[in-house]
């Protein structure tokens, strides 16, 4: 027995001894009340071997048998195994498992047992994360300019466009409010800053 079950038989003989209400029982097993009354009327047919678990630590009557899945786990360490970037993981070996060695496994499956044999690790591939850039050192080495689209004027005359310049290295800016962004605009923008 676990010692989870040795613990509730405990509770349980207690609540059998009339020390213990059924509530009370439940609240210190952290069990809900149904539940409780399920292990008392379980505890009462059968004493503390009833607590067990239906199957008793046996295997499992649905579970694949050990040679198929000494075989499946074989050929994928031969086939579908190797470093972190070169290996399968289990979805995408279970399904050439299925085609090119017509063996079905479930890819939850294979996962665990990838995870048992050492096949597989639950380790993530991250990406690495992105550094700002930067910033140049001298001015006009990086200019950039943008057109941007908005109500400048607050609904008191047509939506206009501003055109946008701005260095680099230190945030100089140059501007043209215009109607559209054109060539010509950007010209424009670009004039006034070399003139400046």
């Amino acid at each position: 027995m676990s010692k989870r079950e040795l613990r509730r038989a405990g509770v349980l003989a207690r609540v059998k001894a009339g020390e213990l209400g059924l509530k009370q029982a439940a609240e210190v097993t952290r069990i809900s009340y149904r539940q409780a009354k399920r292990l008392w009327k379980r505890y009462q047919a059968g004493g503390a071997a009833a607590l067990k678990p239906g199957n008793g630590g046996h295997r499992s009557h649905r579970a694949r048998p050990v040679k198929e899945r000494r075989k499946i786990l074989k050929l994928v360490r031969e086939k579908y195994s190797g470093d972190e970037h070169t290996r399968f993981g289990p979805t995408l070996a279970a399904e050439h498992l299925g085609r090119e060695d017509q063996l079905q496994v479930h890819p939850e499956t294979l996962r665990r047992w990838m995870l048992a044999e050492g096949l597989w690790s639950k380790v993530r591939k991250r990406k690495s994360h992105r550094q700002r850039r930067e910033r140049r050192v001298h001015l006009g080495e990086l200019v950039q300019l943008d057109g941007s689209f908005h109500d400048w004027y607050q609904k008191r005359g047509p939506r206009a466009c501003l055109m946008n310049m701005v260095d680099d290295a230190t945030s100089t800016v140059e501007a043209h409010l215009g109607e559209e962004e054109t060539n010509w605009a950007a010209a424009r923008v670009l004039r006034q800053w070399i003139e400046k």
